[in-house]
């Protein structure tokens, strides 16, 4: 017979910010940042851009990719984002979803 191990698992709300305790509204803001976020490094690796380089292409300083690239998401805006996506020649389509509403019995 197998021993409980007293380890709580609780189930994912689908956004980690929101499982790490953010409210809703923060939660949906960090996770579109976090989305954008992670382009850019992507859209950077991709290109094998050096930071300066990077840099040069986004007007922004050395630094500043540096922590982009760390994944400082505090230290970035959803504007400042999509604005350094565009420079790096990368298109940012938004779709907003209703949730769907809960069928009555």
């Amino acid at each position: 017979m197998a021993k409980k191990s007293g380890v709580r698992v609780t189930s994912s709300t689908g956004n980690v910010f929101r499982d790490l305790g953010f409210s809703k509204e923060e939660s949906e803001h960090l996770l579109v940042r976090a989305d954008l976020l992670i382009q850019v490094q992507k859209a950077i690796e991709s290109r094998r851009l050096k930071q300066a380089e990077a840099a040069t292409i986004l007007r922004v300083t050395q630094p500043r990719v540096s922590d982009l690239l760390r994944g400082r998401i505090d230290l970035f805006s959803t504007d400042s984002l999509i604005d350094m996506l565009a420079r790096l020649g990368v298109a940012c389509v938004l779709v907003v979803k209703t949730p769907r509403s809960k069928k009555v019995a």
